[in-house]
């Protein structure tokens, strides 16, 4: 029951803050726009997506304070680095990410966003089975 009542009170918070992201900026957020938007000099949004940024990274640590995850790293900072590198350039092929197209897209009931999701998720369900199962990398 606590594991649900953690991913119930996650999903509530995640939804509030995208919904909330949307009534006061009048933008989606996802992850890969927000980036973007920080990084793109005279950008008019980049205060507001600065802030959500940060609130994503700190929250984490504010969460380890009070309880204790298990988390155990199984793989090698070098394919850490490889699996960003490759994620960012999937979000920038696919015009967002699952944040962007998964979350505010389905929400929405965009076509686009359906297909995007669809088809990141797949590729990671492929990705996980190549790797486990035919390279047997895990």
């Amino acid at each position: 029951m606590h594991d649900f009542l953690i991913a119930f009170l996650g999903g509530l918070l995640l939804g509030s803050a995208v919904v909330g992201y949307l009534f006061v900026n009048g933008r989606i957020a996802g992850i890969s726009g927000l980036i973007a938007q920080v990084l793109t000099p005279h950008h008019v949004f980049k205060t507001p997506a600065l802030w959500f940024l940060l609130g994503l990274f700190i929250t984490p640590f504010i969460y380890s304070i009070f309880v204790k995850p298990d988390i155990v790293m199984t793989s090698s900072p070098f394919i850490l680095i490889i699996s960003g590198l490759l994620v960012g350039f999937g979000t920038r092929l696919g015009s967002g990410c699952t944040s962007g197209h998964g979350v505010c897209g389905i929400s929405r009931l965009s076509k686009r966003s359906i297909i995007a999701t669809s088809t990141f998720m797949l590729a990671g369900f492929m990705t996980v089975f190549a790797m486990r199962h035919v390279i047997g990398a895990f």
